[in-house]
């Protein structure tokens, strides 16, 4: 699959505190549960967060929603702290790099601001919208974590 197939979810937001914060809480699985997932985002109960953060680690979230467990999953592709971050992202039992997230995070005074790209694979192309805004809640929700 060549990269003009893909489809391109893409947010920005601008976080009152310092890009070493902002990049770090995505790769502590205690930050992870508090912003990412659980009920500040949505009715579900976090099970289990871990995260091998380096370069070829992997990571699984697994959360509890009606009843059902759902792992999310990826690999680190690129760590540049506090730069940019790229990740495959899946849900078991789909392949662990069915798409890419990539988090760029650029200073900004005496805060930052991040874009978040989501790669979709093309046959997920009516779920952008609905991707960028839950992209856009979590991202608030990381926000609100921060402080």
């Amino acid at each position: 699959m060549n990269a003009e197939s893909h489809v391109y979810a893409r947010v920005t937001r601008r976080f009152d505190a310092s890009p070493e914060r902002v990049f770090d809480a995505w790769l502590n699985p205690e930050m992870i549960g508090r912003w990412m997932f659980g009920p500040a985002i949505r009715e579900e109960e976090v099970v289990k967060i871990a995260a091998d953060a380096r370069v070829g680690g992997t990571f699984s979230f697994v959360v509890r929603r009606q009843g059902v467990e759902i792992d999310h999953i990826g690999e680190y592709l690129e760590i540049d702290r506090p730069r940019r971050l790229v990740f495959t992202w899946a849900v078991a039992p789909d392949p662990i790099d069915s798409s890419r997230v990539m988090v760029d995070i650029v200073p900004q005074g005496s805060g930052c601001e991040l874009t978040l790209t989501h790669q979709l694979a093309p046959d997920w192309a009516d779920y952008r919208s609905r991707t960028e805004d839950a992209w856009t809640k979590m991202l608030d929700s990381l926000a609100a974590t921060l402080g």
